[in-house]
């Protein structure tokens, strides 16, 4: 399995020349973008790849590969943390807006989400002030575990941070909990009630933009797939069990996802991917100074060929429509 750190310093400089070669404006024409930065992907160093594709094919305990040391501005190039989204269709292309789409594509297929964010591709995730506290726009508190658009049937098999700008403090960590990590410290009970067992999942209206009431529901199975290996659907705030032996068991798990939690800070330079069906991801509290040199990563979705997230003809840089899982 692949181990969950790869030191890109010394492919810094071929890293930047291949972001030099993609176009200067990616909102312009995102197909075209995403075109480019496919056929640029072909050029990644073979240890990069190799990481990758191991990745891709066996995974890891840890449910994450994040690649460190990769090229980014110097923090007085960029520009000012946004406070607003979306951001400007005009806007250059970043370092690590390149990274991600260059290393995305050796994954998989940039998929925006209809009802997220109007369909972007590119994520800026930023403080705001008052955020609702299931937005990714949260600094004070802690932002819980959640898996990324679980109530989707075509939910992204990859999410993908890339990090321009850490925290002040760089207090701030993304937290990884994976089952397989996890499934060890359940009890035979309590896997055998989850696995394949549907419980009722609120879509969350309020979370990062989503255009649905927040009242809307779907439902998801907390463990399923390969009993010995099962993916993973996991959500703090939104997972609402009604039976009380549901209620008990997920309790146990999110126990045992705590105990098996890591945190992975963060800094410029940094693109961390996780496997969307094996771990739920949190972040812990920072302190905003709402000065325009605040925390800013960049966000992207990756869908594969597997567990049936692809039906044919897709390309990178579609949006799917809102599709709830049945």
């Amino acid at each position: 399995m692949a181990p969950p750190i790869v030191d890109c310093t010394p492919y810094r400089d071929q890293l930047r020349d291949l972001a030099s070669e993609l176009p200067d404006i990616p909102r312009a024409d995102m197909y075209a973008f995403l075109a480019t930065a496919k056929k640029l992907s072909r050029q990644l160093p073979e240890d990069i790849t190799t990481a990758l594709d191991d990745f891709h094919t066996n995974g890891n305990a840890e449910g994450y590969l994040l690649l460190r040391g990769l090229p980014v501005e110097p923090d007085d190039e960029l520009p000012p943390t946004p406070t607003s989204t979306p951001p400007p269709a005009d806007r250059p292309l970043l370092t690590m807006e390149a990274m991600l789409g260059i290393i995305g594509s050796h994954l998989g297929l940039h998929t925006g989400y209809e009802e997220h964010r109007g369909g972007a591709i590119y994520h800026d995730v930023y403080p705001r002030p008052g955020a609702h506290h299931l937005s990714s726009a949260t600094s004070g508190s802690l932002l819980e575990f959640h898996t990324e658009i679980a109530y989707h049937a075509r939910q992204p098999n990859y999410v993908m941070l890339a990090c321009s700008r850490a925290d002040h403090e760089r207090r701030a960590a993304t937290l990884i909990g994976s089952i397989r990590k996890a499934l060890p410290l359940l009890g035979d009970e309590t896997k055998t009630h989850l696995f394949d067992r549907k419980m009722p999942r609120h879509v969350g209206g309020a979370s990062d933009g989503t255009a649905q009431s927040p009242d809307a529901v779907t439902y998801v199975k907390p463990l399923y797939g390969d009993r010995s290996d099962p993916h993973l659907c996991y959500d703090r705030e939104l997972l609402s069990p009604e039976d009380p032996m549901d209620r008990e068991a997920i309790a146990a798990l999110s126990r045992a996802l705590d105990e098996a939690a890591e945190p992975v800070p963060l800094v410029p330079g940094d693109v961390l991917a996780f496997d969307n069906f094996r771990v739920t991801h949190a972040r812990t509290p920072f302190t905003a100074r709402w000065d325009g040199k605040d925390r800013w990563l960049h966000r992207v979705y990756i869908r594969t060929d597997r567990n049936g997230q692809l039906s044919g003809g897709e390309r990178a840089g579609d949006f799917v429509p809102y599709t709830p899982r049945a």
